[in-house]
């Protein structure tokens, strides 16, 4: 509609006069504000994400995210005033920012309070930041008594809800720290900060605390439930690519293969063994001693021939990926050249001396000096060596050490160390995120053809779209430890990053002076990797003992043969965990699921800490306690020795909303109470949603072996249910071009009827028709802690549409 020019001209004074008496304007994004001495601006990057700037009257503020990849944009909203509050609502949620206090709250669409502001929590604090004038910001919040929020990285608490503690937010080799979390209530806050942070939640106020900012900056997104959260975080820093298969299958590694005639009698002796294995990893010093420190060259003389040990593990079906570090031994070509460009850093960092031998001798430091991620050149400098050393010869994949980085005996000064983009301290807990980041551009830019596979021992939000996997670093063997690891998988994975794997047995065996003679700790041992057959990362590995499975024993011991059920078992889940790994790069899923992801409803799930799904329908219960070890009299000594007399049980708390079977029984149980399984030490508690569909893989002894023409197709009834077949050619980029296909399975359950859909999409190497093997899980419970036999239903499937009656 045309306004007549005086009306229009009416309308234009009303706004100029209107909003200097307001204090505010709507912009093309959202609104700005001047309140209580603050500049403030709410920018909508989606209508479920806003993000909040807040900075001293006056000052300026001006920053390119290193997390954020999206972008600000225009959307159908409504502003109006309501006396002292402003109010922005569109189609998903509604803001309110306090035109005096300057305190911003969060509604749902339809009203529903979710998040507010503390009054006069915004502050800021005048800092000296190497020089640089600056503040120390913080911004206080107000959740609910009750409310259960989630993540903020990995910390090895053992807390499942983080709520009522203080986190000192600086990366460190076992705590991974993002200063990211979500509500039960669904929605989520990423505190846009990479200085060291504290977070404080207490019955008064939740916090961020950050030692250097130049204002207030942080994101609210609303995503209903924690998927929608995770979406919305990855909307706005990135989404996860795919990973090859073989990086699902199992992964033998050690501190350390000391030449290349050990490594590669590994891979020979699991498959003289018929046990799977799809990867080595080689640890360090292949450079030789530490003023070679990370030269990505085999300068080892035990490496007698890299390129041909590569090969040999190519030849023999597996993949081997290698360590590489964030630092720099000043013998290395790499070091001369980063220190020309003033790309160094100096602060005591692993290895302290020269010498091999411990403790450290200080007398002969080892010159090693971290590089600055930060900067373009440098990041260049990093890929342009690591391709000429490593990639050139076909290593398969990159196993990013200390990429915190190490930061030893730290001193008052080190964190003024400057970097590309400013001190140390300002930019500090994105190191993990710039130095992966770096690889991971420089392999796409060169080659599309092989994925890109980084194993990591740190993370930053944003890590998600760099192809990165991060274990939990170098933690100690022991129970509690393994139970941490449960809740510190399933925090991380909840702040959107979404694949996470620990040491298989715990790195260090402090508490093990036996070391793999010790019953208690094989015990151990075999109670952790079968945790890590649930994790997006099946991989064994630590320092002080050896842990390939055939230092366990051999076929027919207790140990071994758990330990062989297991990998197998992992190998038979390959088609439903790749595609599932679909679901993540898709649709925004997550494989390690806490239960809060499926059962936000049922209250008793909620700070549950030794469970989790897996994918969508597994519920997998670690057993976290010894049960098969017990004091004896041996000689004149008091020992722990194996005990394997009576088996032992663990309680798992099924959730309300499902019923239930149990994978190893197909026994049925109702959802929201708890129940008792007897737990050898070759079982663990799997139970299976009512409604699952879940494909089931060839026996194989690594991933690629066969190809999925003959799957069988397990239907568990009692609730409808749904399944997205996922393959492609499993180790490149092709799939997003749309080179992939998918199968849907559909189950009704009052009819009976298992539908396989039109096959959708192709790629070279499709295979045109298959078998499927149907079968119906029956709810009648097995005398024994095995699979039971199968009754099944073969149909042949050549990509139409068909219904099968079961």
């Amino acid at each position: 509609m045309k306004l007549k020019p005086v009306f229009a001209l009416a309308m234009f004074l009303f706004c100029i006069t209107g909003t200097k008496a307001q204090n505010w304007q709507q912009t093309e994004y959202g609104v700005k504000s001047s309140v209580a001495g603050m500049s403030i601006e709410l920018q909508f990057y989606s209508p479920s994400i806003v993000r909040v700037i807040k900075f001293p009257a006056g000052r300026s503020f001006e920053k390119e995210s290193l997390s954020v990849t999206g972008k600000p944009k225009k959307n159908s909203m409504k502003v109006t005033r309501n006396g002292q509050f402003l109010n922005i609502r569109n189609e998903k949620i509604r803001v309110q920012l306090h035109l005096v206090s300057g305190a911003v709250s969060y509604y749902s669409r339809e009203g529903a309070p979710l998040l507010k502001e503390k009054e006069n929590g915004a502050g800021f604090s005048p800092f000296d930041d190497a020089g640089n004038k600056t503040f120390t910001v913080q911004q206080s919040f107000v959740l609910d008594h009750d409310e259960a929020i989630y993540g903020l990285g990995q910390q090895q608490r053992g807390k499942m809800i983080q709520r009522n503690l203080r986190l000192h937010m600086v990366q460190g080799n076992t705590d991974d720290y993002v200063p990211f979390f979500q509500s039960v209530k669904g929605y989520g806050l990423f505190w846009d900060n990479y200085s060291p942070t504290q977070f404080a939640d207490n019955p008064d106020s939740t916090l961020f605390r950050s030692d250097v900012g130049d204002g207030i900056d942080y994101y609210f997104m609303y995503g209903g439930n924690a998927d929608g959260v995770i979406a919305c975080m990855r909307d706005l820093t990135g989404q996860a690519p795919m990973f090859p298969l073989w990086t699902f299958g199992f992964w033998q590694s050690k501190e350390r293969y000391k030449s290349q005639d050990e490594l590669v009698g590994v891979v020979k002796k699991y498959r003289e063994l018929g046990v799977p294995l799809d990867g080595i990893i080689q640890d360090w010093q292949y450079w030789g001693n530490n003023y070679l420190w990370n030269a990505m060259d085999f300068l080892n003389p035990e490496f007698y021939n890299p390129k041909k040990m590569v090969r040999d593990v190519h030849n023999l079906n597996a993949h081997m990926i290698i360590s590489i570090w964030n630092s720099f031994g000043p013998q290395t070509k790499q070091y001369k050249e980063l220190e020309k460009i003033q790309a160094l850093m100096d602060f005591k960092t692993w290895p302290e001396s020269g010498s091999e031998k411990w403790p450290p001798n200080q007398e002969y430091p080892s010159g090693v000096r971290v590089y600055d991620p930060f900067n373009p050149a440098a990041r260049d400098i990093y890929w342009k060596y690591l391709n000429a050393g490593l990639f050139s010869i076909g290593i398969d994949g990159w196993w990013m050490d200390s990429s915190e980085p190490d930061h030893l005996q730290s001193k008052p000064g080190d964190l003024n160390n400057r970097t590309f983009l400013g001190s140390f301290r300002k930019v500090r807990n994105a190191f993990p995120l710039m130095t992966v980041g770096g690889v991971y551009q420089h392999q796409r830019d060169m080659t599309s053809g092989k994925r890109v596979f980084i194993l990591t021992r740190s993370a930053f939000a944003g890590q998600q779209r760099y192809g990165a996997n991060t274990w939990s670093g170098d933690v100690f063997a022991s129970w509690n430890t393994l139970r941490n690891q449960i809740s510190a998988g399933l925090n991380f994975s909840l702040c959107g990053i979404p694949y996470w794997n620990s040491d298989i047995g715990g790195f260090f065996l402090n508490a093990f002076p036996r070391k793999l003679d010790d019953p208690e700790y094989r015990e151990l041992y075999v109670r952790w990797l079968q945790f890590g057959a649930f994790c997006p990362m099946m991989r064994s590995h630590g320092a002080d003992a050896p842990r390939e499975i055939f230092q366990f024993g051999k076929k027919g011991d207790k140990a071994f043969d758990a330990i062989e059920k297991f990998i197998k078992l992992r190998y038979s889940l390959l088609p439903y965990i790749y595609s599932s790994s679909w679901e993540v790069t898709a649709n925004h899923s997550s494989l390690m699921r806490a239960l809060v992801m499926d059962f936000a409803k049922d209250k008793n799930a909620l700070d549950i800490n030794d469970q989790f799904m897996f994918g969508r329908s597994l519920l997998v219960s670690p057993v976290t306690r010894p049960m098969y070890v017990k004091k004896a009299i041996v000689g004149t000594d008091s020992m722990l020795v194996e005990d394997f007399s009576s088996i032992q049980k663990k309680e798992t708390y099924l959730p309300a909303g499902s019923e239930w079977y149990d994978l190893w029984t197909n026994e049925k149980f109702s959802g929201g109470k708890k129940v008792a399984k007897e737990t050898p030490i070759d079982i663990i508690p799997v139970y299976v949603r009512t409604g699952s569909i879940l494909p089931v893989g060839p026996p194989v002894q690594y991933a690629e072996e066969i190809k999925w023409n003959d799957l069988e197709i397990r239907v568990y009834p009692g609730a409808d249910g749904d399944f997205m077949l996922y393959e492609d050619e499993n180790d490149n980029y092709n799939y997003e071009k749309g080179v992939h296909s998918t199968i849907s399975f559909h189950w009704n359950d009052k009819k009976r009827t298992l539908t396989i859909g039109k096959r959708n999409g192709s790629f070279p190497g499709m295979l045109n028709s298959r078998k499927f093997r149907l079968e119906l899980i029956g709810a009648s419970a097995k005398s024994k802690n095995e699979l039971p036999e199968k009754t099944e239903k073969v149909i042949e499937y050549s990509g139409n549409e068909i219904s099968v009656k079961l």
